[in-house]
């Protein structure tokens, strides 16, 4: 079994009376964590499954009354796949406020905003947790860092859904068939989106810009999108934990870039699955930009699990001076350079080091990331 480092923080919001709201990508293993929690507990459980058309039917226009014929002496309630339930924050909100002696755990693959067509916010009630694919901290801890390290191509290449991971020799399948089967589902749910392929073509697209910066405009014109047609799917796509922005630091200099954005996925494997490249790491020429992926979302993993607030950027200007990736935290500045290889090193750009004096640089590359996405980094 491969402990996920969010359970215990998870585990200890069980005994108060707030909503527990997991959210992360189909298949990055809520549902087997929430059975493991309801293992753990003596309370007398209800599954429920938002998958299943009989589930989104009882829970449709949510009463009082009618929860609470459903719940009987029910003391855990699960909702599973609750992004499929319309107005589910409703539903959530009835029973926290009027059914004492109830927990609810609810998971999700998308935002619940997608479903809710009444603004019902849960601020207050709920304690939400993010789960995403397995991170190189959880494989490393399960097997050792050696063969965790040994794995890196792979995983470059193949990602952390654990379904992948636990079927070694299949990956590319089941991939595929994550990718075919699960990736607009729930996008494709709640919006009316006329023409499905421009939003497979987007997603295409941003596949081969991972970390680059995008353009709208230039992503419209490829895909026969406007602008805000773009924006909205991009939107929908990070509600659905598939892609997430990056956005440019800009407060000091007058021309650094003040409105651009690199987007980045939630698991290479997927990715890869979009354009169909499994090729090996080194038979590539994109391994820059998988490398690059990798640390941003296993960095982003790290402050998931670990809790650690902190306001992450990329640096450019109009001169094209760049800096691949950087922290806020507490007050400081934290710049970092990703590079695949060892080599001759690259001097960080002193109109950064002006404007923020006192930042920290460090370069990772493959021979020491470890600690970058792993233990945090000081």
């Amino acid at each position: 079994m491969i402990n996920r480092l969010i359970e215990k923080k998870i585990s200890s919001r069980m005994k108060d009376n707030k909503a527990l709201v997991i959210l992360g990508p189909r298949q990055s293993g809520k549902t087997t964590l929430v059975k493991q929690l309801a293992e753990n507990t003596p309370k007398k459980l209800l599954w429920l499954n938002g998958d299943e058309a009989e589930t989104r039917e009882i829970l449709a226009s949510p009463t009082i009354a009618r929860l609470k014929n459903i719940l009987g002496n029910t003391q855990l309630l699960v909702i599973d796949e609750a992004q499929r339930i319309e107005n589910i924050g409703l539903c959530i909100k009835l029973v926290v406020d009027n059914i004492p002696g109830v927990k609810v755990i609810a998971t999700g693959s998308s935002s619940f905003e997608l479903a809710n067509k009444i603004n019902e916010p849960l601020t207050g009630r709920k304690w939400e947790f993010h789960l995403l694919p397995l991170s190189y901290q959880e494989m490393a801890d399960y097997h050792g860092k050696m063969n965790e390290n040994r794995s890196l191509e792979q995983r470059l290449v193949f990602g952390y859904f654990p379904d992948v991971i636990n079927h070694p020799g299949d990956e590319k399948e089941r991939l595929k068939l994550l990718a075919d089967s699960y990736l607009y589902k729930d996008i494709l749910t709640w919006e009316r989106i006329l023409k499905p392929e421009r939003l497979e073509r987007l997603v295409q697209m941003l596949a081969l810009q991972t970390g680059q910066e995008v353009s709208f405009h230039e992503l419209g014109q490829t895909c026969g999108l406007n602008n805000e047609t773009v924006e909205k799917y991009v939107t929908l796509l990070e509600k659905c934990f598939i892609v997430y922005r990056l956005h440019s630091l800009s407060r000091n200099l007058r021309n650094e870039l003040k409105k651009s954005r690199k987007v980045y996925f939630y698991d290479l494997g997927l990715r890869n699955a979009v354009v169909n490249q499994f090729n090996p790491v080194e038979l590539r020429n994109d391994k820059g930009a998988l490398w690059e992926n990798f640390l941003v979302t296993e960095r982003l993993k790290y402050f998931y699990n670990s809790g650690q607030p902190c306001n992450r950027f990329f640096w450019r200007t109009l001169a094209q001076q760049e800096i691949d990736y950087v922290e806020e935290r507490d007050g400081a500045m934290h710049a970092y350079e990703f590079k695949w290889k060892s080599g001759r090193k690259k001097n960080f750009s002193a109109a950064f080091l002006n404007a923020y004096p006192g930042a920290k640089t460090e370069r990772i590359t493959r021979d020491h990331f470890a600690q970058f996405i792993s233990s945090g980094n000081d």
